[in-house]
This record gives structure tokens, C-alpha cells and sequence, in this order.
């Protein structure tokens, strides 16, 4: 095994994440839980992405997504599983990526780049599957069985690695003692994406968010509540929580070291520029964030 700097982790990982990503925007989602009974998008949401877990609770997404409201996820779970089991709504999640990724690859999807893409992406994602304790997410979806094509052989393995430093990241907020509101209020403050936007795609009342916000104003990490904008204290938190994450990631992608890290940034560029590109919903503000061209 070769050493990855933490750098390199959180690169690899930024550049290729809309191969991932793309699933809870592209319209080939709702579609494909539609064709099984779940009509509602927030739902197909909750329930795609926990399926991986069996049916479960409601409690057990509200832990595992962390910074959801749980009343959102209370709607949603456990009705889900009435309209449709976890493998029938796991198998639609697979075939709206394949149908996603097609559209956006067309004739590239089984190219010679995607397979070497693949192979190193599975690669580390296997080697992150030897530890996961304390990452029950990414465990679950680290049991589902490997698709053979090569285009979701990609997709999986990124999908892989994406819950396995969402995992991380949370386990630190938690040693913070930062409920996932007040996590929130903070990424909101870093000014990378707008509060607003997080605040509706999680489902918190303003009363809510408000108080998230005074929150964080008591720990002194605000310098301006109105605007959220953080403050030296706020920014070394942030900073120190997002440099132990990119730690906690390091070791899946030891296993292809740092040249096949660099190559495999090299080789999703093309890819993720075309599912930018693609019509499949993915918002021009994470398009801008996950820039093909980063790192």
C-alpha cells in the first residue's frame, strides 16, 4: 500500500463525486421509483438511499443521514416500504444510474477510460470496506453486490466512497457536539453554498434554522448572524473538522497511492464534464463546487 496524503483524498474524491452525485438530481430517479409506486420524490430520496440498509425504522435514516429533519424523514420512512421492498427500490436506484450515466456517456460508457476508472475506483473502495466499523452507511452499501457493467462499476465504487467520508465527517460533527442543523448553519457560514438552499432541501422551518443560527452565534463562531459569515474561531473549526475528515478518507485510496489517484482524476474529468452537461438536473451551483477541473 502506497501513502495518500489527506489532500489528495479529499481531491480525488471532489473531482469524481458528480458520477455519484447525479442520482439524486437526474429525472431518470423519480421515473424509476414512479414505475414501482413511489411517487414522491422526497421520498424516493430517503428511501433509495437507506434501501441499502434493509427496512428499516425511520430512526435509523435520521441517524445515518444526520442533518435531515427528522420530521422530513419521519414522512417518508418506514411508509416507503410499504409501497415497495428494498431490493425492488434498490434495483430501480441502479437502473436510473445506468440510464443516467448512458445518456450522459453514451457510446464512452464502456470505453477503455470508464473500465480503467472503474478498476481504480473499485480498487480503493474494496480496500475502504476492510474498515468499516463506525460507518454504517457506507457499510451497507458496501454489502450490495458489485454491478458488472463497467460505467456502474464507477458509479458504485464513487457512491461507495462518498458515504464512506460522509460517515467520517459525521462521526467528527458529533465529537464537535454540532447537532446536523447547527452542521448546517456552519457550511452555510463557509459561504460555499447559500442557506437558504440548504435549509429547504433539509426541510427546516425558519423558526428552526433561526435557532440553529443563534446556536452557533453563543459558540462565537458568527461574526454576522444575518449573513452568515463565520469568524476566525468559526473558520478554524471548520477547517480543523473538514482537514480530520479528509484524514478519515485517506485509507481506501491508499490502495492505488498517489499516482492512481492522480490518474484517476485525470480520467473522470472528461466523465464528470459530460454529466454536468447532461441533462439531468444537477444544479449549476454544485456543478461550479464539484468543477471538473479542480484539483
Amino acid at each position: 500500500m502506497s501513502s495518500v496524503a489527506p489532500t489528495t483524498a479529499r481531491r480525488t474524491f471532489r473531482v469524481a463525486e458528480p458520477i455519484h452525485g447525479m442520482i439524486y438530481f437526474s429525472p431518470h430517479g423519480p421515473r424509476a421509483y414512479a414505475a414501482i409506486g413511489i411517487t414522491d420524490r422526497r421520498m424516493g430520496y430517503f428511501a433509495s438511499r437507506s434501501a441499502a440498509m434493509g427496512a428499516v425504522p425511520a430512526g435509523v435514516t435520521i441517524a445515518t443521514f444526520f442533518n435531515f429533519n427528522p420530521a422530513a424523514v419521519r414522512r417518508a420512512i418506514p411508509a416507503a416500504w410499504q409501497i415497495a421492498d428494498p431490493a425492488a427500490i434498490l434495483a430501480a436506484r441502479l437502473e436510473a444510474a445506468d440510464r443516467s450515466l448512458r445518456q450522459a456517456w453514451g457510446d464512452e460508457a464502456d470505453s477503455p477510460p470508464v473500465r480503467e476508472a472503474a478498476g481504480l475506483a473499485r480498487a480503493a473502495a474494496e480496500r475502504a470496506g476492510e474498515r468499516p466499523q463506525g460507518r454504517p452507511l457506507f457499510a451497507a452499501h458496501a454489502e450490495l453486490p458489485w454491478p458488472k457493467e463497467p460505467h456502474l462499476v464507477l458509479w458504485h465504487a464513487q457512491s461507495l466512497l462518498r458515504e464512506y467520508r460522509g460517515d467520517g465527517h459525521v462521526s467528527l460533527l458529533l465529537t464537535e457536539g454540532l447537532s446536523g442543523l447547527e452542521a448546517l448553519v456552519v457550511h452555510a457560514a463557509t459561504g460555499e453554498i447559500p442557506g437558504q438552499a440548504l435549509q429547504t432541501s433539509r426541510e427546516w422551518s425558519d423558526a428552526e434554522w433561526a435557532a440553529g443560527v443563534e446556536s452557533i452565534r453563543e459558540r462565537g463562531w458568527l461574526e454576522d448572524a444575518a449573513e452568515l459569515r463565520l469568524t476566525a474561531a468559526g473558520r478554524e473549526h471548520r477547517q480543523s473538522v473538514e482537514d480530520r475528515t479528509d484524514e478519515l478518507a485517506v485509507y481506501g485510496y491508499q490502495a492505488i497511492g498517489e499516482d492512481g489517484c492522480a490518474r484517476l482524476r485525470e480520467l473522470t474529468r472528461p466523465l464528470v464534464k459530460a454529466v454536468v452537461e447532461a441533462d439531468l438536473g444537477f444544479p449549476a451551483l454544485l456543478a461550479a463546487r464539484y468543477r471538473p477541473d479542480a484539483g
